[in-house]
């Protein structure tokens, strides 16, 4: 898997903070989802946006 098929940066986006491609989901906010213990399905039912 290609992690650049899903995650990019923008200098306007979030302060340039690596985002999930198509959403304003920074990948610090998705991880810290699952180090507090959410499961993939949880994520994705919160946030039906992302595939």
């Amino acid at each position: 898997m290609d992690w650049r098929q899903y995650i990019h940066s923008k200098p306007k986006v979030l302060l340039g903070k690596p985002t999930v491609k198509g959403t304003r989901l920074s990948v610090e906010f998705i991880l810290g989802l699952f180090a507090h213990g959410w499961t993939v399905q949880q994520v994705l039912g919160n946030y039906p946006n992302m595939t």
